[in-house]
């Protein structure tokens, strides 16, 4: 049985290249399309961790395409199908490099960055005397450059983005009206099913001269959510916030001795403490769809992938 997809090398009728992230295999059909398959691999600092999760990458593609569908009368998006639970069929697009991060929240590495003593993050000010967690009169936009394999992703201002030449204004202005909308929209599902969305990033591209959503959105690979029924208490009496997201997979590191840096070794990840990170992304999807997590068949995750992808394609 193989239970998780922790690497891909599949052959597709059309097939022109395949380029394998951290976590997504993304396939170029014919130049025109890409199918991009969701392994279960997990990241942490930019690090992927040695085993798989069981059906994470179910839950991030499935989760995707329900925020890419609920969005599409704000931004066209890259999504055509689903062929397989961890599979989407979409557009092959020019992404920009930049990497649209929303916060709504002084939290995560916004939070760490300003308990250091900055008061600025992507040239915008934030108050003092903030404290973790704090809501921020209004969500910011922090972009940060899209960095090659292997690098970190680096701050970046609107004014540095389009000085730099790296997204025209006019580009860039609809891409920041993009994704406030949209993450104003992912609030309000959110909230409907007792979370709040902290913060998250979005990704866009272009296709003969049209900018469209693109990858993941509102994932909690990519998504940080808190419970709303605890935040203000938690934040009143400075405690932890109760959270959805990979969040803890990264506390869990730090616990035990690795932040990604030099020299330093990957903890032993337990059989106990895979299933409970499987659990807790399956939690979260339940959580913010409101549905029933269906577990597709992973007796063997590659040949139902394969299978799945083939017959579409036969289709189209």
């Amino acid at each position: 049985m193989i239970k998780t997809l922790v690497s891909s090398d599949f052959t597709f009728p059309g097939q022109k290249s395949v380029y394998k992230g951290k976590v997504r295999d993304v396939y170029n059909i014919d130049d025109e399309y890409m199918l991009m398959i969701v392994s279960d691999r997990i990241s942490a600092f930019d690090f992927v961790l040695p085993k798989g999760i069981p059906y994470k990458g179910q839950v991030l593609n499935q989760i995707a395409a329900k925020f890419l569908d609920a969005t599409s009368d704000i931004v066209p998006n890259w999504k055509i199908a689903t062929p397989d639970p961890t599979v989407t069929f979409g557009h092959k697009c020019e992404p920009f490099p930049v990497e649209m991060i929303v916060r709504a929240y002084l939290t995560g590495s916004s939070w760490r960055t300003y308990s250091s003593g900055a008061r600025e993050i992507c040239g915008i000010r934030i108050p003092d005397g903030m404290k973790e967690h704090q809501q921020f009169a209004k969500p910011i936009i922090t972009p940060t450059t899209k960095a090659e394999q292997g690098r970190h992703d680096e701050d970046i201002s609107r004014d540095e983005i389009i000085s730099s030449g790296l997204i025209s204004e006019e580009d860039y202005t609809l891409i920041e009206k993009y994704t406030m909308e949209v993450f104003m929209r992912g609030s309000e599902i959110a909230a409907e099913h007792g979370l709040i969305l902290v913060d998250t990033k979005y990704e866009f591209g272009k296709k003969d001269g049209r900018i469209l959503l693109i990858d993941e959105i509102n994932t909690p690979d990519s998504s940080r959510y808190f419970y709303a029924d605890e935040y203000q208490e938690r934040f009143d009496k400075a405690l932890p916030q109760k959270q959805l997201s990979k969040e803890f997979v990264r506390e869990w590191l730090m616990a035990n001795g690795f932040q990604g840096k030099e020299g330093q070794k990957v903890p032993e990840m337990t059989d106990s403490f895979v299933d409970e990170v499987s659990e807790r992304y399956i939690e979260l999807y339940e959580n913010i769809t409101g549905e029933k997590f269906i577990r597709a068949d992973i007796t063997n995750v590659p040949e139902r992938i394969e299978n799945n992808c083939l017959n579409f394609l036969k289709s189209i």
